[in-house]
């Protein structure tokens, strides 16, 4: 399944849309800033909530949980490094590789693409899009990709 994001546009204070194949609407993106702690809402398009992420405060470097139905489901967290931007998933037995600032990616099980994100130019701006490859974890994986982006665009 293939979903476009708009670049450049999330924030933990904002609300944005993921599109899918065909530039529908697929997915809505609700951020809200509390205090020390990021909260992220994803709900489809009737309004039901696939995905809840939020940050864990008090940590070195950015950490966020997602939850499914109000069960942990994966933990992100941004590696401390200055010279690289990695990211560790715990969770599932997921990594990444490629460049995330370039918007270029695959999250990976074992050597199995589960989730590929890349910089495309479509009819509604400049964009990427997400194919997601293990659809029973579409949500998880929407999921990771949307915090990744976050925490790199708070950080630029």
């Amino acid at each position: 399944m293939r979903f476009y994001i708009k670049q450049k546009i999330f924030s933990f204070k904002n609300q944005f849309t993921v599109k899918d194949a065909e530039e529908n609407d697929a997915f809505y993106v609700e951020g809200k800033a509390i205090s020390l702690r990021n909260k992220l809402r994803v709900t489809d398009t009737s309004g039901e909530e696939v995905l809840y992420i939020e940050q864990k405060v008090l940590r070195f470097s950015p950490e966020f949980e997602l939850y499914r139905n109000d069960q942990k489901v994966a933990t992100v967290k941004k590696d401390f490094n200055l010279l690289a931007n990695n990211y560790t998933i715990l969770g599932p037995d997921w990594h990444i590789e490629g460049s995330i600032m370039e918007h270029n990616y695959v999250i990976k099980e074992n050597d199995n693409i589960v989730a590929e994100v890349s910089k495309k130019l479509i009819s509604w701006g400049d964009s990427y899009s997400i194919d997601i490859y293990d659809e029973a974890h579409l949500d998880i994986l929407l999921g990771i990709v949307i915090v990744i982006d976050c925490v790199n665009q708070k950080n630029n």
